[in-house]
């Protein structure tokens, strides 16, 4: 059905929690998932690798090189309706290999001035693969990330995302919990199903799923 990519210059934006999460909110949806883990410090395959929750039935490692990312996305895409990609920061390459191969690119931004000036760059692999694609796609949205909305700096994150120019969906705040799912190797769907943290993931599925359909 869709590859989706998930991608950014900057480390410690939570690139590798959006797609672990929104992997189970697939999931939930009833839709079969693939999840290909392209950044060589593997974090999602070590955060699937603490448990036996529904990642460690999803995450496939993808050996570090760019050049095989898009022939093992299309791959995954014949046996799965969702193909998750997470990509590694300080690589323009794999990103930029992911962005052709993907039906949707995310953009994750954190509330640091850093994390914005390292967006833009981000931003424009996904544009650089729709000129040499031409095509609309991948799709680009902003996704704030690690908000923390008592702060100046992440009330006023989702405007300064859209003053770039681009949709910016639901957004996904700093939890705890968040944290102490990926010690145990599941999802916040699985550990905390009645936390706001869960309700956050949800929402921003159900964008993501909305703007597929379309």
């Amino acid at each position: 059905m869709a590859i989706i990519a998930v991608a950014g210059r900057k480390g410690g934006v939570g690139k590798s929690t959006i797609v672990g999460n929104l992997a189970a909110e697939f999931a939930a949806m009833g839709r079969s998932v693939a999840v290909l883990d392209a950044d060589p410090q593997n974090s999602l395959v070590a955060w699937a690798a603490q448990g036996d929750g529904m990642l460690a039935r999803s995450v496939q490692k993808v050996p570090d090189s760019a050049d095989t990312l898009r022939s093992r996305a299309h791959k995954a895409e014949k046996d799965a309706d969702i193909v998750l990609i997470d990509t590694p920061p300080g690589m323009p390459e794999v990103g930029y290999q992911a962005a052709l191969a993907a039906d949707l690119l995310l953009l994750p931004c954190g509330p640091s001035p850093l994390d914005l000036f390292a967006l833009k760059e981000a931003l424009s692999w996904g544009l650089k693969a729709r000129a040499e694609r031409r095509s609309k796609k991948p799709r680009i949205r902003f996704v704030p990330s690690k908000v923390v909305m008592t702060t100046n700096l992440g009330r006023g994150l989702a405007s300064s995302l859209k003053d770039m120019g681009r949709k910016v969906l639901p957004g996904i705040g700093q939890r705890v919990v968040v944290a102490e799912a990926v010690v145990r190797g599941l999802t916040v769907a699985e550990y905390a199903p009645d936390s706001p943290a869960h309700e956050e993931f949800r929402k921003l599925a159900k964008a993501v799923d909305k703007l597929l359909r379309r």
